[in-house]
């Protein structure tokens, strides 16, 4: 005979999954809403209906997201989600390998944007982190200019833009040259 170990509730799983790293909220609600909306028909009754359980269904969807925002309402107040720490984190987790166009889009999936000083800095330092991204990716210089389009798109892909991309390709052309 198995015992079945007791349902976590939703602020349970929201803070381990805050311990584990920082979440957006957009990302955390996407997160709990699964778990939210399996609690909420659990709790209701069966519907006798399938117009009942169509108006069920609506307003177990509706419940469920009340409680995930009121749970994340309470994890900002908190202090356990910031926004501001979920950007910190993904710039820095990011900015090694990938170009500003990039960590914009990503932030931008989490309805988050930049702060002012956070793309100064990453202006600043895109054509250094393109030049280290290039240098580990390819150790000699290109031989043609198909490998050149070649680490071009490479760079594309990694969100860097079109002038970084032109300047680290010049200076790792010129810097290999004897």
């Amino acid at each position: 005979m198995a015992v079945l170990a007791p349902r976590r509730s939703l602020k349970s799983r929201a803070i381990q999954l805050l311990a584990q790293r920082e979440h957006s909220r957009v990302e955390l609600q996407r997160k709990l809403m699964a778990h939210a909306r399996a609690e909420v028909r659990e709790a209701t009754p069966a519907a006798q209906s399938t117009a009942d359980a169509a108006d069920d269904a609506g307003e177990s969807q509706a419940q469920a997201a009340q409680r995930v925002a009121d749970l994340l309402d309470w994890l900002e107040a908190q202090g356990h989600l910031s926004p501001q720490r979920f950007v910190e984190s993904r710039v820095h987790a990011r900015a090694g390998r990938f170009g500003n166009l990039r960590i914009r889009q990503e932030l931008a999936q989490h309805a988050m944007a930049l702060p002012a000083e956070a793309v100064l800095a990453l202006n600043g330092s895109e054509l250094e982190r393109a030049r280290t991204v290039l240098a580990r990716k390819y150790k000699a210089a290109p031989h043609d200019s198909a490998e050149q389009a070649r680490r071009a798109r490479f760079l594309a892909s990694r969100g860097f833009s079109p002038e970084t991309i032109r300047q680290a390709l010049r200076r790792a052309s010129t810097e290999d040259a004897p």
